[in-house]
């Protein structure tokens, strides 16, 4: 590509980005209330450990993402699909059914 890319498409990237950090920082906040606020029995400590994970991971696809469309963008070339929403989405999923099992047991 001769030209540079439109800013626009390149600060829409920008802030894709910085959506997946602040899911991942909220992630971060519940971890850590519930391994602070609740009881120290098991299903407690594994919600707080699956919210760790979960907002590692969003923060991981977050990033991995944002390089894929910069890339494609400087490129001028499609942006290649993606599987974050898809990813970010079971690991909600999953986090309800561990909070579910920590309401249940």
């Amino acid at each position: 590509m001769d030209e540079a890319p439109d800013p626009r498409y390149l600060l829409a990237n920008e802030r894709t980005l910085l959506a997946y950090e602040r899911t991942a920082i909220g992630l971060v906040v519940a971890a850590v209330g519930a391994l602070n606020l609740l009881d120290g029995t098991w299903p407690n400590v594994a919600l707080g450990i699956a919210l760790l994970a979960a907002s590692a991971m969003t923060a991981g696809v977050g990033w991995h993402r944002y390089r894929q469309a910069e890339r494609a963008i400087r490129a001028g070339t499609d942006i290649p699909p993606g599987f974050g929403v898809q990813v970010v989405v079971l690991a909600v999923i999953a986090i309800i059914v561990v909070v579910a099992l920590t309401v249940l047991v």
